[in-house]
């Protein structure tokens, strides 16, 4: 039982913490200036007619 007291212990402080700063990174990303126009286009693609060749 003493890796599970370890890694139970690591998941509590640390690993919270890594997960938090991920977190907090991928919401910078996502906001970051000049992204409005690149999400516009990904946003529009369902909406998007396609010829069926098929």
């Amino acid at each position: 039982m003493e890796t599970y007291s370890t890694m139970r212990q690591f998941a509590d402080s640390w690993g919270l913490l890594l997960l938090f700063i991920i977190f907090i990174g991928i919401v910078i990303f996502a906001y970051r200036p000049g992204s409005r126009a690149t999400y516009d286009d990904v946003a529009k693609i369902p909406l998007q007619k396609t010829d069926p060749e098929d």
